[in-house]
This record gives structure tokens, C-alpha cells and sequence, in this order.
């Protein structure tokens, strides 16, 4: 092949390749240019029930407000005509919601033509390669277009311009308990440490982890430690073989650690006998910890 073969956009195949398709676009309709800018009265628009974000921030959207008022609409608007004057958006829905609180009554939009499966593709590929969506409603868009697009990993990868671990990586995170779904929504928590709660297969124990992650501000790494399975096993004659400890009880361990302020160490066997030690380094420490444990 010729080094100087074209190559693929950046970006993949995204909303521009999409409306250049003859399928989803034509030349006129009712004396309007279908591909050219018009200016549509903003109350003839609805919005795109296939737009996977789904949450817009107010401080954002105000500041948004604001530069429209000043220097109006740069990018415009792209929508489908569904008939009777009526336009539905396929892109643009922050400008969109910004133009409807600062006023306006008109906006420049694009035009097109396009059935509803293609208008979700437009719209999903169009919001994840230019909208800062936050993990989860990316790992949406990812799924609706495997789904509801009928896509491949492998061709939502070309799309996408991502690798298919990235988008696996994503797709994982939906199967999190709505809570913690919501946690990296409203970035309370990161991707990484949504991921490493990942690696808990029970849901309460990822609460529970969950919950020590906002109380204690845990980092990522911290997190990755903490759902390990425990293989510490201190000298003793308990009956039975040693076993790893579930992740409950590592992160029991933990959070007794740090109530105390020493190191807390949980031994099990296989007969179902164990222990919690408490380890001190001096009296004093023992002292400060018998005081906690006495009030």
C-alpha cells in the first residue's frame, strides 16, 4: 500500500461521514436547502429523545447563556425535519437548552433527513466524540450503539476511533449498582476506582467499599489494595488450613485499622475458627487503644 493512501479521520467515522451519506440527507424540502444553514423558529424544535446525555450542569449552561447573548450561536444546531414544521435535534442540545434560556426565538441549524436508527447513531457518535461526557454516560452510548445499532465491538471501535478494551472497560462499569453508577456520575468517585470495585463480586461488599471510599477519601491504588483478597496469616494453631479472607472482611479489617489507628489483622480456617488481632508497638499505644474500644 501507498504511503501516501489516505487515512482514517482522528475521529472515525463521525456525524459529518454520516450526513454525507445520500440515504440520511437531500437537497430541499418545502423551498428550504437541506444541508446549508437555516434559522428555525426555536419552539418547532423538540429535542432528541436518543441524546445519551443526560445531565446538564446549570453553572455550565449559564455560562453558555451568557456567550450566546454576546456572540450568539457559532456552531449550529444540526436537526431532522419530521414534517409539518416540525424539527427534531440530532446534535447541539446544551446549545440548544443555553439559546432557550437566554431567549431566543430563532437558532441556525442544519437540516437532515435521517430515520431513527441512524439518528441515534448521529447522535450518540456525534456526543462521544465531542461532548464531555462523564464514564457512565459514555459506557450508555457504547451500549445503545452495540444494541440498539446492531454494532460489533470491533466496528464501535473503528467508529469511535477507541480501543476495544476501552470500550469494554466502559461497558463494565453499568453492571455497578445504581449507587455507584451515580457516584462516578456525579464525580464523587473516579473511573479507577470504579473499576477496582469491579473486581468484588458481591454487591453489598462493593457498597460497603464504596462507602469507605467517600469516608475515608481513599485513592485508586488504596482501593486496589483494599479489594485484594487477604492472604496475611499470623502464627497460631487454629485447626484447619488457612484461607483468604472475602472482600467484607479485608475491608472490616481496614476499617478498624483506621478507627483505631493501628494495625488490625483478621485470621480464618477452613473449619470456619479465626481471630482479629489488634498489633500495639508500646503500652501507651495499647492503653490509647483499650480507651477507644471503652468508649
Amino acid at each position: 500500500m501507498s504511503s501516501n493512501s489516505k487515512k482514517q479521520p482522528a475521529l472515525g467515522r463521525g456525524l459529518s461521514a454520516l450526513l454525507q451519506n445520500s440515504d440520511t440527507d437531500i437537497t430541499s424540502m418545502n423551498g428550504v436547502t437541506v444541508g446549508s444553514v437555516s434559522m428555525i423558529d426555536i419552539q418547532l424544535i423538540e429535542a432528541n429523545p436518543f441524546n445519551p446525555r443526560t445531565h446538564f450542569e446549570k453553572d455550565a449552561l449559564e455560562e453558555l447563556r451568557s456567550s450566546i447573548l454576546t456572540h450568539g450561536i457559532i456552531q449550529p444546531l444540526t436537526v431532522r425535519k419530521l414534517g409539518r414544521d416540525r424539527y427534531q435535534l440530532i446534535s447541539g442540545e446544551r446549545r440548544f437548552r443555553a439559546s432557550q434560556l437566554a431567549g431566543l426565538t430563532e437558532v441556525p441549524a442544519y437540516i437532515r433527513i435521517a430515520n431513527d436508527q441512524t439518528m441515534l447513531e448521529m447522535a450518540l457518535v456525534e456526543n462521544i466524540q465531542r461532548e464531555d461526557l462523564n464514564a457512565i454516560e459514555v459506557a450508555i452510548s457504547y451500549e445503545r450503539l452495540i444494541d440498539e445499532c446492531k454494532l460489533t465491538q470491533e466496528q464501535l471501535s473503528d467508529k469511535v476511533a477507541k480501543s476495544r478494551s476501552h470500550i469494554a472497560n466502559h461497558i463494565r462499569l453499568l453492571k455497578l449498582p445504581a449507587v455507584i453508577q451515580a457516584g462516578v456520575r456525579d464525580q464523587l468517585i473516579s473511573m479507577g476506582h470504579a473499576r477496582a470495585l469491579l473486581s468484588i463480586t458481591n454487591e453489598s461488599e462493593q457498597l460497603l467499599a464504596y462507602q469507605q471510599i467517600l469516608d475515608d477519601s481513599l485513592s485508586v491504588r488504596a482501593v486496589e489494595q483494599l479489594v485484594k483478597p487477604s492472604t496475611a496469616a499470623s502464627p497460631g494453631k487454629t485447626k484447619g488450613e488457612k484461607i483468604s479472607l472475602t472482600s467484607t472482611e479485608s475491608v472490616f479489617a481496614s476499617f478498624l485499622s483506621d478507627k483505631l489507628g493501628t494495625k488490625v489483622t483478621i485470621d480464618k480456617s477452613t473449619v470456619g475458627k479465626g481471630k482479629v488481632q489488634v498489633h500495639f508497638k508500646s503500652e501507651a499505644e495499647l492503653n490509647r487503644v483499650m480507651a477507644l474500644l471503652n468508649k
